[in-house]
């Protein structure tokens, strides 16, 4: 077993009590100070908070008819208000990313959902067409980063072999809103009118800013090390402390990691040459063509089904339950899986003669340092599913376009059921990806998750803007098939990560090593 990961023990000793003897000195510093309930608790808030972002997008879906018919504009005009919604959802965690891993998660935290509330009042009380899409495009500013900052945060307190089944319930929370949002919108538009959906939202982000700003605690590392540390700004100290003095880990804060005092620069680019790099760039195409197929299908769904089944704004609504349902329950079992698949290959790395999930390892005598995994062949560790989930995806897409096509000879029940994989496909790869990304750049997580959102939401900002043009054009069938097309294009991208990557990055390593060695010399 790996040092990081602690096991919990008993009600760490008060070093100030004068009737408790204090912690031995030779206590080895655990990878966070949380306890197993505490790390539940965080993920549960920040999974919440990423719901914004989802409830902001779908919620939004089953009125797009009305909304075009109150303000007197076509169909195509008032879908550029999601397209718009998607390209300043891949560009704000590009800023805010970078700002959370150099200023703290809590201080990025608040500042988003400021920005998030005042879009939503702004849009609660939008007359015109223009006014509406610049404040859509203020609101996904203020909650698009919430996905990043949850990811820097589940990387901060989680050592790799637990992260997946944490990542699974991060993301699942985050899907939340893709099963109920399009039900809520729904209702909320059909009896009360489309407005009435953003004082929803105002309401919802006013009351979590301030359970947040009372709740989370500064997760940060450069900042608060392994959680042991107090910095002097109140905003950064509380709660942390009311943490440390309920945690189940024992340490010593003798002996705990320093915080360290060289001064990081908010680097917005940051997520930009991620993206560009070769270490990460061919997985991230590889999801981002894989979600704007999912986007555009959600796209289409709403004008689809009212246009071909006659649906109301509410059973619109209803119709979303299927791809949301599969979105939660394919990630949360997908979490599970990448624990078990972690502690597989980690167990075969550290003692190669006990190969296989069944063997008994626990007499085995590592070969390698639990520290010293530059060479962890940690594609294999994550990436095995994604093949499997991709071609999974490409048969729902099908099935969804040529069923959807011919309402009169196929029930609705169908492409709603493809609906289902598709939603289940998608994110199940998505979960496995972010995943996989923060594992390759734990000092850079929530830069990592915002260079996949850029990618991800940028793509699909693209393709929602043209899939009614080309379901018009040339039938929805034939428009999903040349999207699939594209997909099964993209599964070059997974191929060249776990043929090459890990060598690139070992490669990376070695240069990085030799140069400092250097240095003294020159």
């Amino acid at each position: 077993m790996s040092p990081n990961d602690n096991n919990e023990k008993t009600q760490r000793p008060n070093p100030g009590s004068p009737l408790q003897p204090p912690p031995s000195p030779t206590l080895e510093p655990p990878y966070s100070v949380f306890d197993k309930r505490q790390k539940a608790f965080i993920v549960l808030i920040v999974s919440i908070a990423a719901t914004f972002s989802g409830f902001a997008s779908n919620i939004y879906f089953p009125a797009l008819p009305t909304i075009a018919k109150d303000l007197n504009i076509s169909y195509e005009l008032v879908t550029l208000t999601v397209t718009s919604y998607l390209v300043f959802q891949g560009i704000a965690p590009s800023f805010w990313g970078p700002i959370s891993d150099v200023k703290g998660r809590r201080i990025a935290y608040i500042c988003t959902f400021i920005v998030f509330l005042g879009a939503c009042v702004g849009l609660a009380e939008t007359k015109n067409y223009t006014t509406l899409i610049v404040l859509r495009c203020l609101q996904s500013t203020g909650s698009a980063s919430t996905i990043a900052i949850g990811s820097g945060v589940i990387g901060d307190i989680t050592t790799r072999a637990e992260r997946g089944g944490f990542m699974g319930i991060f993301q699942a929370g985050l899907l939340v809103p893709v099963a109920i949002g399009p039900v809520i919108g729904g209702a909320i538009a059909g009896s009360l009118g489309w407005k009435a959906i953003f004082w929803f939202l105002a309401i919802y982000s006013g009351v979590f800013l301030i359970s947040l700003i009372i709740l989370l605690p500064e997760t940060l590392r450069s900042v608060v090390a392994n959680g042991s540390r107090a910095p002097s700004n109140a905003l950064t100290r509380y709660p942390l402390e009311v943490y440390q003095s309920l945690t189940k880990i024992e340490w010593d804060p003798d002996t705990a990691p320093p915080q360290l005092t060289a001064q990081k620069r908010i680097d917005i680019f940051g997520p930009l040459r991620i993206l560009t790099s070769k270490f990460a760039a061919p997985i991230i195409i590889f999801l981002a063509v894989y979600y704007a197929v999912w986007q555009m299908s959600i796209t289409a769904m709403s004008s689809l089904f009212k246009d071909r089944y006659g649906l109301s704004e509410i059973q619109i609504g209803l119709t979303f339950i299927a791809n949301g349902a599969g979105s939660m329950i394919g990630t949360l079992i997908t979490g599970k899986i990448l624990d078990l698949d972690y502690r597989r290959v980690k167990a075969k790395y550290e003692c190669p003669s006990a190969a296989g999930a069944d063997a008994d390892t626990e007499n085995c005598v590592p070969e390698r340092s639990s520290q010293d995994d530059s060479d962890f062949p940690i594609e294999k560790a994550r990436l095995r599913l994604v093949p499997l989930f991709s071609l999974l995806q490409c048969l729902s897409i099908i099935l969804f376009g040529w069923t959807i096509q011919y309402p009169h000879r196929v029930h609705i029940a169908v492409p709603i059921v493809s609906t289902f994989i598709t939603g289940w496909t998608a994110v199940s790869t998505q979960s496995v990806i972010m995943t996989y990304l923060v594992d390759i750049f734990p000092e850079k997580s929530a830069a990592a998750s915002a260079s996949l959102n850029l990618a991800r939401c940028l793509f699909a900002a693209g393709g929602t803007s043209f899939i009614m043009p080309m379901v018009n054009g040339v039938g929805v069938g034939v428009a999903f098939t040349i999207c699939v097309a594209v997909q099964l294009v993209a599964l070059v991208g997974p191929f060249v990560q776990w043929k090459f990557a890990g060598g690139w990055r070992q490669e990376a390593e070695r240069h990085k090593v030799q140069s400092s060695a250097r240095l003294p010399e020159e």
